[in-house]
């Protein structure tokens, strides 16, 4: 199968998510590849599409919420996975509970959402990112989970060999 993966990555985080994610579905057996979420026009000869996005203040990041909006359509006729990198912290720190994804879950009628930590690295954030960090008493980290990372993966590759039964709830259907 033919699988898109696409994040919106502020500082490189998120986008070694997708990058992984990516690694795991071929090792699978998949045809995936990455593109950032500017580069994706349509979605001609693409089966599955994996949607992945940074959180910032409980949101997803502008570039991932547009592509989910100009590509819903196309976005429901395929399975399509989510993921979400963020929040940080040990426990993980936001202010705000779930990202604001509900909507985009039910705009592309998403099969699945992972959420993962992220990472933080005052030395490269703006301004307002540090100040935002250090109003949440966020501490610099990697707080990425490789293994649940690569299981989350894993489960979905094993879900795209699944053939959809005749008869079944597909996503392009209102």
């Amino acid at each position: 199968m033919r699988v898109l993966v696409t994040a919106a990555s502020r500082h490189g985080a998120t986008r070694s998510i997708a990058n992984d994610v990516a690694r795991q579905l071929c090792a699978a057996g998949h045809a995936a590849y990455v593109l950032d979420p500017e580069q994706v026009h349509d979605l001609d000869g693409v089966d599955a599409v994996v949607l992945g996005s940074a959180v910032y203040g409980g949101r997803w990041l502008p570039e991932a919420r547009s592509l989910a909006g100009r590509l819903a359509a196309e976005l429901r006729a395929r399975p399509v996975w989510l993921f979400s990198s963020g929040p940080v912290g040990d426990p993980p720190r936001s202010s705000a509970g779930r990202a604001d994804v509900a909507r985009v879950e039910a705009q592309v009628r998403a099969r699945g959402h992972g959420r993962f930590g992220g990472r933080l690295d005052t030395c490269i954030l703006s301004r307002a990112e540090r100040a935002r960090a250090h109003r949440l008493r966020a501490a610099d980290g990697d707080y990425r989970n490789w293994p649940e990372i690569r299981c989350w993966s894993t489960d979905l590759a094993r879900q795209l060999d699944i053939p959809t039964p005749v008869g079944a709830p597909r996503n392009d259907r209102p």
